[in-house]
């Protein structure tokens, strides 16, 4: 009795370790089972940036310094107002001036009146010397009085004129623009200093227009080369959450900035501010659109990476291997097989991973028309729009691996070229009729 227990349990042992050995072999061989997150081959657009930030000013900026010394008596225009070329924006005290003004129209008077007399003196010298009754010289020492005479009324009469200019205009600060003033420097009672001083300081600061701004971002020179005049930007606020500026690369100054070792370039961003959202100062985080694909066939980035654990390296590197053979024609195909049985009889480590075998089928890999594993046809190409930012920018295309579960509930991998990602997601090039194809996102633990 014991002895035929002890043979149903020999019989029954054996029967669990082939089942074991089945079931694991259904999933790959490689010891274990693996059960599976999944994601689907799906449309959409990538986009390829550069990232930076920047600080938003207005286009155009003027600022307004004082013509003349004197005192503020009337400030007109304050912070954020409207104005028009030609406003007053305050008035400098006069009084003084028109004293000035009532000197010199005295000094002037008097000018004139030697003027006429030293005109008269040589008009009467100039008709003796017609006579011969005076000498040359005393003819042109009367010419010389009333030259000087002239100059002298000359003179004073431009003094006057300076004056009255001052009063009339300088006295008036007046804006040079249509615009709004962004700062006010000044306050009644406050003394200024002539624009010609070298202390002068500025009374207003007015912006052009606040309906176009411009943003300064800084670009690192490894990036810099991406960026061209035209590209189109977008750029968003920290106090606006949520929402999303555009606008366009107006210039790249040429001019580098270094600063802790590093180099970088100014780039000014033109963007509109119809609503009034955008206000000098901001600091902003800006992205130039290097590449845009659109409509065009994705995978996540980490269906990309997977590698299945529950396959040894030299299972892994096999797959992958004759994956690699459905893109080649036959005669790459032979070649490849060659090659890497010549690399295996010359090593035979047990170390040899994956990567040899993808190195290698990159190497002898070509385009075209190519089947996945498990019988699903693909090739590259495929509809979708491609925008670039400048027709330099070239994108890196490499081989990557798809790993799926075949109709027969095996693992298989397949072979695609890759185009540009977003960090979360890669553009794939196939027909477009793998839309919808599920391929392995992670092993659930």
């Amino acid at each position: 009795m014991k002895n035929q227990l002890n043979g149903n349990f020999l019989r029954c042992s054996l029967f669990c370790l082939a089942a074991v050995f089945v079931f694991s072999s259904c999933n790959g061989g490689g010891g274990r089972t693996a059960t599976y997150d999944f994601t689907n081959v799906r449309r959409g657009t990538i986009e390829r940036t550069v990232s930076s930030s920047g600080t938003i000013n207005p286009i155009a900026t003027v600022r307004v310094l004082p013509q003349m010394n004197g005192k503020v008596e009337v400030v007109y225009a304050d912070y954020n107002d409207i104005i028009n070329k030609g406003d007053i924006l305050a008035r400098l005290n006069t009084d003084v001036l028109i004293l000035q003004r009532d000197q010199q129209r005295a000094t002037v008077q008097s000018a004139r009146a030697n003027y006429e007399l030293q005109l008269m003196n040589f008009q009467t010298q100039e008709a003796l010397a017609e006579r011969n009754l005076i000498s040359d010289y005393e003819l042109r020492q009367s010419r010389t009085s009333l030259d000087n005479s002239a100059a002298s009324l000359a003179t004073a009469e431009a003094n006057l004129r300076t004056t009255e200019t001052e009063i009339n205009q300088y006295a008036y600060i007046t804006s040079p623009i249509d615009g709004i003033v962004l700062d006010r420097n000044i306050n009644v009672g406050d003394t200024v200093v002539g624009g010609s001083n070298s202390n002068a300081a500025t009374m207003f600061t007015i912006a052009e227009n606040l309906r176009d701004m411009q943003i300064e971002a800084t670009v690192g020179e490894l990036d810099i080369t991406s960026i061209h005049k035209g590209q189109d930007v977008r750029f968003t606020l920290e106090s606006l959450p949520g929402r999303t500026f555009t606008g366009i690369v107006e210039n790249v100054r040429m001019v580098p900035v270094t600063s802790g070792g590093m180099v970088s370039y100014t780039v000014l961003i033109s963007a509109e501010n119809r609503d009034g959202s955008l206000m000098p100062g901001m600091t902003c985080a800006v992205d130039f659109i290097v590449e845009r694909s659109v409509n065009i066939l994705i995978v996540s980035n980490a269906a990309l990476r997977y590698q299945p654990t529950s396959l040894s390296a030299e299972q892994t590197a096999e797959m992958i291997f004759n994956a690699s053979l459905e893109n080649m024609s036959e005669e790459q195909r032979q070649a490849a097989v060659t090659a890497r049985t010549q690399q295996q009889s010359q090593s035979r480590s047990s170390n040899q991973n994956s990567s040899q075998a993808a190195g290698l089928a990159s190497l002898m890999g070509g385009g075209g028309a190519r089947m996945m594993s498990g019988g699903m046809p693909t090739s590259i190409g495929g509809a979708g729009a491609r925008q670039t930012a400048s027709s330099q920018t070239q994108v890196v295309r490499v081989m990557r691996n798809l790993w799926y579960v075949g109709t027969d509930g095996k693992l298989a991998v397949m072979q695609v070229l890759t185009g540009i990602s977003d960090g979360l997601n890669t553009e794939i090039f196939l027909t477009g009729e793998e839309e919808g194809f599920q391929v392995i996102l992670r092993e659930r633990l």
